[in-house]
């Protein structure tokens, strides 16, 4: 039968609409402008959130609920313009240890939610996001540095038999100190350090029957390692912004020691800022035998006792030799685990020592440089906020050496499955080159201002208006029907871009525009062949057949030139010229659906499977002849 589906296209139809409004639906409901509060221990009390509260009453700061989920208490506030001050007073009121972050508290209903379903982000230009500046601490860079070839060199020492006077340390002016007895045995020091560490320059001097040998970086070997901090940065933080989910993040480097990160929309703020900053490196020591020398050793707490416990100060391998880190749980005893592979030098040093070693216990030490949120009054009693930096250290596992380690083994004694995942997605994301620290922290609005916006959605809505109301006229009832298709092309590029995570931008609504132009384009081809074989005497159900038959090819070819030129610009384009490749073709994609099987479902049910003299498509029908 003409213009009749079965009743599974049908009900395809209806699923796919209704799928659409679930998965859409959210964007409708406004985030509330919100305080996080989270602990470093990963809970906060209620004692915690009632005294924030407190403050905020005593200040006048208006709040709609504050509550705890999942350890993170959060208080949702009336007006955005009040974070900031919300902020800085929490940040008086906690201790230290309490981090204090903006967020948006999402609003989705919870039967929403039990489908999975949830609002789109943002980008910057539109719903605005976190900016964060931050500074590479260059010297720690060139310190590290030296403290790894300390430790290389106390190696090459005792390989060659060349004695010297401990302590061979780093000194506060940057330089490698190395003392020895004899001048014949700093000359030969001299020569080896020459072959195996080229980039230093070295100095010599005597005093009290000592004889001095100081080694510094040159200015290039300075240069490429400064340039060699940023960049791995760079590439670290990036990585760690695609664990958060961010879309569409600008990363990138100001001047020769500074990064600028905006994420648009980001929702867990505390996250973010925990690992974008976070400096988690693990080493790998032996506890230290009874009567070590002193000097030789480091004091950090026993995990098994809570005993002091005192471990060697130089590294077997530390983090850079990882190649990969996986958080699961141990299969006999379900305790968390991270299993760790060594790179092939890592691998060797650590089969080697361990091989010497067995029965002795080796501890690995968790290294994590972080940032806390000071907050003080000034002179004038006004709140002022600043970056504080804080290195955390701690003994996570000392286990004892029962065989040489392989390659691949695991570390266990984790305190939570969620200590077990962070330690491994730190190292998986890579380590950064040297601390980094927050010096400014802000959430940005609408970059072309709000008033803007506002225009250019009120240019949209305008033009959308005007554009149904002119099928509605031209096309009387089939143009309703291209409306209420339209519509519902709307709902589902809204639904597709909710579930896929998309980053809606300004210049993502044009290419929002420029899709409704294309699925009013692909109606006005099927009208116009339906009013064409209308026009040459085709019966109702046969030109409506032919006009949605004929013109299906028309639309297709000029969608699929229109879809490659998508597709070419976002693998080209970066930024805003990639949210608006991805709003076109998703958009080309729900108007071929829309426009030829909603429309069509319509019109169907209008006029199909009936004998109809006459369709509502806004021309006169012509009159047949009088038979002679």
């Amino acid at each position: 039968m003409l213009n009749k589906y079965p009743l599974w296209k049908n009900l395809l139809i209806l699923f796919i609409v209704l799928l659409g409004f679930i998965y859409s639906a959210p964007n409708f409901y406004a985030p509330d402008p919100a305080i996080q509060i989270s602990h470093d221990s990963g809970i906060v009390d209620q004692s915690a959130l009632d005294s924030a509260t407190f403050a905020l009453r005593a200040d006048g700061i208006e709040f709609i609920e504050a509550v705890i989920e999942n350890g993170d208490a959060l208080i949702r506030l009336e007006q955005a313009d009040q974070q900031s001050g919300a902020q800085q007073l929490i940040n008086l009121t906690l201790p230290d240890e309490y981090i204090v972050a903006l967020n948006m508290a999402p609003n989705t209903p919870d039967w929403l939610e039990s489908f999975g379903a949830g609002p789109m982000t943002y980008g910057l230009d539109l719903r605005g996001g976190v900016h964060f500046l931050m500074e590479v601490d260059m010297e720690a860079a060139v310190n590290k540095q030296l403290t790894d070839s300390v430790s290389s060199m106390r190696t090459l020492f005792r390989e060659e038999g060349l004695r010297y006077r401990p302590p061979l340390e780093v000194d506060e002016t940057n330089r490698i100190v190395v003392r020895f007895t004899t001048p014949e045995t700093r000359s030969a020091a001299i020569d080896l350090m020459g072959d195996e560490f080229p980039d230093y320059l070295f100095r010599t001097a005597e005093s009290g029957g000592e004889y001095f040998l100081y080694f510094t970086t040159s200015d290039l070997a300075m240069l490429q390692l400064q340039d060699y901090a940023l960049q791995q940065n760079l590439t670290t933080l990036r990585s760690r912004v695609d664990e958060l989910g961010v879309k569409e993040p600008k990363v990138q480097p100001m001047g020769n020691n500074r990064i600028i990160i905006e994420l648009p929309g980001i929702q867990d703020t505390t996250r973010a800022k925990d690992l974008i900053s976070a400096v988690a490196t693990l080493q790998f020591h032996l506890v230290a035998a009874p009567g070590a020398a002193p000097g030789t050793t480091l004091e950090y707490l026993d995990p098994r006792t809570g005993a002091p416990l005192l471990i060697e100060r130089d590294i077997i391998v530390s983090g850079e030799n990882v190649t990969q880190a996986q958080s699961n749980f141990d299969a006999q005893t379900s305790l968390p685990q991270v299993n760790i592979s060594l790179d092939a030098i890592g691998a060797r040093r650590m089969n080697e020592i361990t091989r010497v070693n067995i029965g002795r216990r080796m501890a690995i030490v968790l290294v994590e440089t972080k940032t806390r949120t000071v907050t003080e009054r000034d002179a004038e009693g006004e709140l002022v906020s600043r970056s504080e930096p804080y290195v955390e250290e701690r003994v996570i596992s000392a286990p004892n050496i029962q065989s040489a380690l392989p390659r691949q083994f695991r570390i266990t004694g984790l305190q939570s499955a969620q200590e077990a995942n962070d330690i491994a997605l730190l190292i998986r994301s890579g380590a950064l080159a040297a601390p980094m620290y927050f010096i400014e922290e802000y959430s940005i609005g609408p970059s072309m201002g709000q008033d803007n916006i506002n225009r250019g959605l009120l240019s949209v809505q305008l033009g959308l208006g005007m554009v149904l109301l002119f099928m509605l006229v031209y096309y009387r009832l089939c143009g309703l029907a291209a409306n209420i298709a339209l519509g519902i092309n709307l709902l589902l590029l809204v639904a597709v871009m909710s579930i896929i995570g998309g980053t809606l931008t300004l210049p993502g609504i044009a290419g929002i525009v420029l899709t409704v132009g294309m699925a009013v384009d692909a109606n006005v081809l099927i009208f116009a062949r339906i009013r064409e074989e209308l026009r040459n005497g085709t019966p109702v159900q046969k030109a409506i057949d032919g006009g949605f038959g004929r013109a299906f090819v028309t639309i297709l070819d000029a969608n699929i030139t229109t879809f490659l030129v998508a597709i070419i610009l976002y693998s080209i384009g970066t930024g805003p010229v990639r949210g608006f490749a991805v709003t076109l073709s998703i958009g080309i994609l729900t108007s071929m659906f829309t426009a030829i099987m909603v429309t069509r479902a319509i019109i169907n049910f209008a006029y199909g499977g009936r004998n109809v003299k006459k369709i509502s498509i806004g021309i006169k029908m012509p009159t047949p002849e009088p038979a002679s």
